[in-house]
């Protein structure tokens, strides 16, 4: 009795490791590896175990911005059972990586929590941290950009539910152009929306520098800015990089016209 109330406070209770196949993945890919249960000095009754996949972006409330984490998945693990003591359960899992999973550049972090459920104790818990790389059809539009002469200077998620469609949020990416449209725009920032693993939208918002007066009056209202939409299928990874900047560059040109 005295060593099923030490369990209840979390003292020789079960623990969990979660092991990953992999620990880097593009967003699509199958996430993959098993969840190590271990049992304590007494038997416990496990009411669920959990997986999920979890990240963080920045929303602004007035004066502050905040840090919000977002459950991009919650993946049930297995169903009640009783774990005997020092008795050790191994559970394989594997499941997709949502395609809404920002790339981990920079501190973006995304991680996988394992929690087990135990009625009447502190519940184990267990984090991973993931390296999320971009996919085949982002590295196109990310080497394009940097072939047309734009410096990626920051990588942020930031909370939009009008562009984010499934999650609250989008990953910017903001570069600067260091090439020939130095001094015509001050900015150029992307947002990849990957459909599937053929198909990627990617939202432009090009800004135009302002000069003189008007100018002034443009970037006071916001005026300079200008967004645009084009898709990149996986029909573009046979060909060169260049087929892909003659996109990016017609719809920028477009737009200093």
């Amino acid at each position: 009795m005295f060593k099923k109330f030490l369990a209840r406070v979390g003292i020789g209770a079960a623990t969990v490791d979660t092991r990953l196949s992999t620990e880097s993945l593009v967003p699509g890919e199958i996430l993959k590896g098993d969840v190590h249960i271990t049992g304590g000095d007494s038997s416990q009754d496990i009411d669920d175990i959990y997986l999920y996949v979890e990240t963080e972006y920045k929303r602004e409330y007035e004066e502050t911005t905040a840090t919000e984490t977002c459950e991009l998945v919650k993946y049930r693990l297995s169903e009640r059972f009783k774990l005997q003591p020092k008795e050790t359960k191994v559970i394989p899992f594997s499941f997709p990586l949502p395609y809404e999973t920002p790339l981990t550049l920079g501190h973006q972090p995304v991680y996988v929590r394992t929690g087990l459920d135990i009625s009447l104790a502190i519940d184990p818990k267990d984090t991973d941290y993931i390296e999320v790389r971009p996919h085949p059809l982002m590295e196109l539009v990310l080497e394009a950009s940097k072939n047309l002469g734009f410096q990626l200077h920051q990588v942020d998620c930031e909370y939009n539910p009008y562009l984010g469609g499934n999650v609250p949020f989008v990953q910017e990416f903001e570069f600067r152009p260091i090439g020939q449209y130095q001094g015509h725009l001050d900015e150029l920032e992307i947002v990849f929306s990957l459909q599937s693993d053929t198909l990627l939208n990617v939202f432009l918002e090009i800004d135009k520098r302002a000069r003189g007066f008007g100018g002034f009056l443009q970037e006071a209202f916001d005026l300079d800015e200008r967004y645009a939409q084009v898709q990149i299928s996986s029909d573009y990874l046979t060909g060169p990089v260049t087929d892909v900047e003659a996109i990016l560059e017609g719809t920028i040109q477009s737009y200093l016209s």
